[in-house]
């Protein structure tokens, strides 16, 4: 049988969960929690956007109108919903949302979440663009951001988690701390680039409102039993292994009321456990396990 050549990366290696040191999180708690919103924007009849009904479809003022109902109406849900279980929250957020959206941002500042890069707009990848051109996206992100906020970012998800091979060279050269992109561990790791270490920071693609009820067409009870049954064993799971739980969102598909119902019934039951969790945001995760372990 011939050889297969199986391409690899050396941006980091392999670690069994078994094998790693053991530690906490602040008050000794054993699992972080983190609800990470997506808060993005699109060009009308234009470039890329998902559809609430067929994957690959074509960009049409109805779909552009399913989306946008995010912003104006499922995003300032979600707000109140947050706000009545005192969660705090980070926001993957589309830069040119502050030419047309700002009031959002506004709302971020004011609960004190925390910013996310998520490039420009999710009508674009970056994956499709030469290394000059992917360095000026990140920049001009995180700029506006900084522009606004006072202060850029420190994590980078990119629009459909799309990577070149010298993203993770470009995010760390452009001042970030870490990247939600690879989601390969329920714990933080170091990745190497050209300019030093980054950290990966856990980013759930499965307990994902919009591969879950967009793409596979899952229903809003279904999404609700995975996100309790995820939380319930990674709870019984944190007894041994410190972990990071993520619940992801977009506000056009989990702000529709009566999956946000399904959404509410979820955090009701996160919140039951309150006193054994530590509820931050991927920041937050960052900056203490890198206190913790350092790279070498």
């Amino acid at each position: 049988m011939p050889m297969i050549d199986l391409k690899t990366h050396d941006r980091f290696g392999f670690s069994a969960l078994p094998d790693r040191p053991d530690f906490s999180w602040p008050e000794g708690k054993r699992l972080a929690v983190c609800i990470c919103n997506n808060i993005e924007v699109f060009s009308y009849l234009d470039g890329l956007g998902s559809d609430s009904a067929q994957v690959g479809a074509p960009q049409t003022t109805r779909n552009y109108a399913w989306r946008e109902y995010g912003n104006r109406v499922g995003q300032w849900y979600l707000f109140d919903l947050l706000d009545e279980l005192g969660f705090p929250a980070s926001h993957n957020f589309n830069s040119l949302l502050l030419d047309r959206h700002a009031r959002i941002a506004e709302r971020i500042l004011e609960r004190g979440d925390e910013f996310v890069g998520h490039g420009r707009t999710n009508a674009e990848r970056q994956d499709a663009l030469p290394e000059a051109e992917e360095r000026a996206l990140i920049e001009e992100s995180l700029e506006a951001i900084r522009a606004f906020a006072g202060r850029a970012p420190k994590g980078w998800l990119g629009p459909y988690l799309a990577q070149t091979p010298v993203t993770l060279d470009l995010l760390k050269e452009a001042g970030l701390d870490y990247v939600l992109d690879w989601p390969a561990d329920d714990q933080p790791f170091w990745m190497r680039t050209r300019a030093g270490p980054l950290l990966s920071v856990p980013y759930s693609i499965e307990v994902n409102d919009s591969p879950a009820m967009v793409f596979r067409q899952q229903g809003a009870a279904e999404f609700e039993r995975m996100m309790v049954d995820q939380f319930d064993e990674m709870l019984l799971q944190s007894e041994k292994y410190p972990l990071v739980y993520t619940l992801v969102l977009h506000p056009f598909v989990i702000g529709q009321p009566y999956r946000l119902r399904a959404l509410r019934r979820a955090l009701a039951h996160v919140a039951a456990f309150r006193e054994k969790l530590w509820i931050t945001t991927p920041g937050e995760v960052a900056k203490h396990y890198a206190s913790l372990h350092p790279p070498a």
